[in-house]
């Protein structure tokens, strides 16, 4: 076969999968509006058409159910790109991944580097849009986390001075910056529009997954039930987010060292080689075509990954 030829297999091979991966997280928008027709009494239920709408949407259910109890850890992919605060829709994501795996795997042919790099580059490149999209995620709830402290003590003042609960949630929609902003104001214009200051409250815990978050839900909810000071209770969760953070910035600092030396433990045998194979291709060449550095590149890439996972726990400190 030519590498060519083996080029557009691999990339055929990464597109079957990822529009399999696709079809399986696919919405079902046209489906939902119909449902919502029928419960408001735009159309008929004793309709065949109806009938079939109700069945498929049973099915669906039990799909997603057994789905759910076959990978009871897997995150949905729309409550990803909600938490992401991503405007781009999945399929999107998903072509533009896919162009770049082309690209990818087109000009590693054309630069005629050895042959299992193509199919190689082609992935790292359709897997930017994601490590793009993770990361977006990963800064938005990172900056959810640290303007918490603040929102806890704006809704205590607020409380101080006589407003309700939902009233100092708005005061910190109007008066601090997003993301905390826009997830508060959607609290509040949720239970402006009836539903239950509690199921909101649930719900903004669902899509900010946050354990200080899920503190100050719980007091709420324990607050309502059986009474007590609630400024006073939000005071003491900001001050003890404020001694963890505080806490957390000590230990990155002692551990900064062993995460550095981590890195570069990682990155230089790739790096290496990287260098060896541009200056000396035969001197590294043995290790794919001779039986023995086969051997030796997957006990390297298997040690690599104990490496770094070793010492991830030991740098990696719960706080």
């Amino acid at each position: 076969m030519t590498p060519m030829l083996i080029c557009l297999l691999a990339f055929v091979a990464v597109a079957a999968i990822v529009g399999a991966l696709a079809f399986m997280f696919r919405g079902n928008a046209g489906s939902t509006s119909e449902r919502l027709d029928i419960l408001v009494g735009k159309r008929r239920k004793e309709d065949p058409a109806n009938q079939d709408i109700l069945r498929k949407k049973a099915f669906d259910a039990d799909k997603k159910s057994l789905l759910a109890a076959i990978t009871p850890n897997l995150p949905s992919l729309d409550k990803f790109f909600e938490q992401a605060e991503c405007h781009i829709r999945p399929s999107t994501l998903v072509g533009i991944g896919l162009g770049l795996a082309g690209l990818g795997a087109t000009l590693s042919t054309m630069a005629h580097v050895p042959i299992f790099l193509a199919p190689l580059a082609g992935i790292i490149l359709f897997s930017i849009p994601w490590i793009w999209l993770w990361n977006k995620r990963r800064s938005r709830l990172k900056a959810f986390a640290a303007q918490l402290p603040d929102a806890l003590e704006l809704v205590a003042r607020a409380l101080r001075a006589g407003h309700s609960l939902a009233a100092g949630m708005h005061v910190v929609a109007e008066e601090m910056p997003a993301p905390i902003a826009n997830e508060f104001g959607r609290v509040y214009e949720e239970q402006n529009l009836g539903i239950p200051l509690d199921d909101s409250m649930n719900s903004l815990c669902n899509r900010v997954p946050n354990l200080d978050l899920r503190f100050f839900v719980t007091s709420v909810a324990i607050q309502r039930t059986t009474g007590g000071d609630l400024a006073e209770i939000l005071d003491k969760i900001g001050y003890v987010i404020r001694e963890r953070y505080r806490i957390l910035g000590q230990v990155k600092a002692l551990t900064a060292e062993g995460r550095l030396s981590g890195v570069v433990l990682i990155a230089l045998p790739f790096a290496l080689f990287i260098f060896m194979l541009h200056i000396k291709p035969d001197y590294v060449s043995a290790l794919w075509t001779h039986p023995t550095g086969i051997k030796m590149s997957v006990v390297a890439l298997i040690m690599q990954i104990l490496g770094a996972i070793v010492i991830k726990k030991i740098v990696d400190i719960k706080v």
